[in-house]
């Protein structure tokens, strides 16, 4: 039986036959998603889990962003099983119970942001998407939106419309939901302005402006412009940092067209950058907040919050059956109480520490053109060399198919990029440990290419 305080991978027969047969099973009878390793789990606490052969794994993917405050964490299932024996289900945007109000009202508190806040619960992170999209057309009566190349918001047809990250998010979906115009993300690394954001920060802050002053001249009118959305950094696209001064500059000129900034936390939020959201890194309050994944480690809920003043006008406009279920809201709950009681800290920590790993990287693999992140929400890009800075996804699968054979989960995220998103809980040394193994898994890949 596995603690999660185990200081070492332990890999002992892969791929295993128990494993084969429930990926062979999956493929018959499970639809086609988005499966990207052959990771079989039995069992997972903390930042460990255990396959169905005994092999023992690191998780550097949380569930995909989901279980920050670790898997199982004895809190959160003692706040689970509570609920369940009082009641599991009783339609809370139809009637009323305690939890779901204590939620909402702790969230409310949480976000930033000094005035009066609702909250609209959901179950995904694209419903929580889709509640801002209707809320920003119902409060504003305006119906166009403008979103990042590069963005990923979800994969319903609002959410989709949103999204610009790959194009089989879309391929066969025509027509998507109308009104929505993509503009440039400033990527310090690599932008369609042929600026380095590293080093002209403002510069590259300025071009993302300027293009949205120019798309307002020629064909989209910014007066009947509801929302700008954006993740405080981005996820599926690439873990992209932005400058530091991008957000202040943006909602100051998007205050001045009257255009509310609905901030995506679905996978940056809930601790993960060592703030519970990231845009506190930024210095800006958002009008509107996104969460999900992680809000309750690992049950399905979402949450749009909002200012009071621009909550829907009538009843029916938005609802949903499960939204807010009251064993969700008890998990989420505990899972704050986590965060806000040493593991948003511990990120910061176990940020620096990965960070500096990731760095040295760049320094010393050629292939690993840039290493970028806050906290334990990290990224290198792996390029086939530093200079043309091309994308290199060949040898970024073949790192993460070794890391994985190493005891390490790993996922890619953008054209060539591995992202870094352990449970908030990990400690030093299982982290240094980790990063010895993903350094020999690059330092292999890289000597296997020149092969």
């Amino acid at each position: 039986m596995i603690t999660g305080k185990e200081k070492k991978p332990l890999i002992k027969n892969l791929p295993g036959k128990n494993a084969k047969k429930i990926i062979e099973r999956d493929k018959k009878y499970v639809a086609n998603t988005t499966k990207a390793s052959p990771a079989v789990v039995k069992e997972a606490k903390g930042i460990v889990f255990e396959d169905v052969d005994g092999n023992i794994f690191f998780d550097f993917v949380s569930g995909v962003g989901v279980v920050n405050v670790g898997h199982s964490h004895p809190k959160v299932v003692e706040a689970i099983k509570k609920q369940a024996d009082n009641f599991i289900h009783f339609a809370g945007t139809d009637y009323y119970y305690q939890v779901q109000v204590d939620l909402a009202e702790k969230l409310c508190n949480i976000a930033p942001g000094r005035w009066n806040k609702k909250v609209y619960f959901g179950n995904s992170g694209a419903e929580a998407i889709e509640c801002a999209i209707k809320l920003t057309r119902w409060a504003t009566n305006k119906k166009f939106f403008i979103s990042f190349i590069g963005a990923f918001h979800g994969r319903t047809m609002g959410a989709m419309a949103l999204t610009a990250s790959k194009i089989v998010h879309k391929q066969r979906f025509f027509p998507w939901m109308p009104g929505v115009v993509h503009i440039p993300y400033p990527n310090p690394y690599r932008n369609p302005f042929g600026i380095d954001g590293y080093e002209e920060p403002d510069e590259l802050t300025n071009a993302v402006i300027n293009y949205i002053e120019y798309i307002f001249k020629h064909f989209l009118p910014g007066d009947e412009v509801a929302a700008l959305f954006s993740e405080p950094i981005q996820g599926e696209g690439g873990y992209v940092v932005p400058p530091k001064n991008f957000f202040r500059t943006l909602k100051k000129f998007l205050e001045e067209k009257n255009i509310l900034l609905v901030d995506d936390e679905i996978q940056a939020g809930f601790g993960r950058t060592g703030r519970m959201w990231a845009i506190e890194h930024f210095g800006i309050q958002p009008d509107i907040i996104t969460s999900a994944k992680s809000i309750a480690s690992g049950l399905p809920l979402s949450a749009c919050i909002y200012p009071s003043k621009i909550d829907f006008g009538v009843k029916g406009a938005h609802s949903t059956t499960f939204g807010g279920n009251p064993v969700a809201c008890a998990a989420s709950l505990a899972t704050i109480e986590l965060l806000e009681k040493g593991l948003i800290k511990n990120a910061e920590r176990q940020g620096k520490l990965i960070g500096k790993r990731l760095k040295e990287f760049v320094e010393s693999y050629e292939i690993v053109g840039d290493a970028r992140g806050i906290g334990l929400m990290q990224a290198t890009e792996i390029v086939k060399d530093k200079k043309s800075k091309k994308v290199f996804p060949k040898a970024r699968d073949e790192i993460v198919e070794r890391c994985f054979k190493k005891g390490i989960l790993l996922i890619g995220c953008g054209e060539s990029a591995i992202r870094y998103i352990p449970p908030l809980c990990i400690n030093e040394e299982q982290m240094n440990n980790a990063m010895d193994l993903v350094e020999e898994a690059i330092k292999e890949t890289g000597a296997n290419l020149k092969s």
